[in-house]
């Protein structure tokens, strides 16, 4: 089984949740808003690709003027990336994809950009949303640990050689950025931390599998996590009366409740 970083998160975060998404396959719909935002990200990062490969993107990117605002503020920024003449020795791919093997799993990650040469290894990754105070935890998300933690399996690079730097491109004109290094002691962490998560992992899912038995949902002491989920009516962590507070398409009529009409 592949993991990717998103579901390690959820494993982490509310077991119950990754039931639902992964393995019922129940993911709900993103909103309108949602939508029209990873649109747009989507586009921003298959811009940042094809101009890797070396294809133009002037006209493309011209005809959103928000989107040509954030690759000028991105190559003011940080123009390295955009340099037309890399270091020879250099190493550069857009959307590099690596995997290991761990504990009878395959973790997996995309890096936005990699550039390694003798020196380092530097991942890069595109964030379509300004830099905040919240976003500031990130060195601490799975996205950071397990992308690190996959270079540093997969190369001769020592952790303190690996490091990984988000930009955000829509932050008020001027991109800004956040680097999290690496070091040994933080992947001996990762290492312990996926070898508990997955050694669970593996319990509840032969559990799932034989007898069907649920997936561990979050504490009550925590279900307030549980008001924007849209799975909280399924997991009865909120009531019919007062779901006008979430979201989410599991309010929606079970097909199986409606009664047949005779024609």
């Amino acid at each position: 089984m592949r993991l990717s970083q998103a579901q390690l998160k959820h494993l982490e975060t509310c077991p119950r949740k990754f039931q639902h998404i992964y393995l019922e396959r129940l993911n709900p719909p993103p909103t309108p808003e949602q939508w029209q935002h990873l649109s747009w990200g989507s586009r921003f990062h298959k811009l940042m690709q094809q101009r890797e490969l070396g294809l133009p993107i002037a006209s493309l990117a011209a005809v959103d003027p928000q989107m040509q605002s954030s690759i000028n503020a991105l190559e003011e920024a940080v123009p390295e990336i955009f340099s037309p003449h890399p270091p020879k020795e250099t190493f550069r791919q857009a959307e590099h994809w690596r995997s290991c093997h761990f504990q009878g799993y395959m973790l997996t990650a995309v890096y936005d950009l990699l550039i390694a040469d003798s020196n380092s290894a530097r991942i890069f990754d595109w964030k379509t949303y300004p830099l905040s105070q919240k976003t500031r935890s990130l060195a601490r998300e799975w996205q950071t640990r397990l992308y690190l933690f996959i270079m540093a399996e997969t190369s001769d690079y020592p952790p303190e050689m690996i490091s990984m730097t988000y930009w955000f491109v829509q932050s008020g004109g001027k991109a800004q950025s956040l680097t999290c290094s690496y070091d040994s002691a933080k992947h001996e962490e990762t290492q312990r931390d996926l070898t508990r998560i997955l050694k669970r992992f593996q319990g509840w899912l032969q559990a799932y599998e034989a007898t069907g038995e649920l997936f561990p949902q979050v504490p009550l002491s925590a279900a307030n996590k549980c008001l924007e989920c849209p799975f909280a009516l399924r997991c009865q962590r909120l009531s019919a009366s007062n779901s006008d507070t979430i979201q989410g398409w599991d309010t929606l009529t079970n097909l199986a409740d409606i009664q047949e009409v005779c024609l």
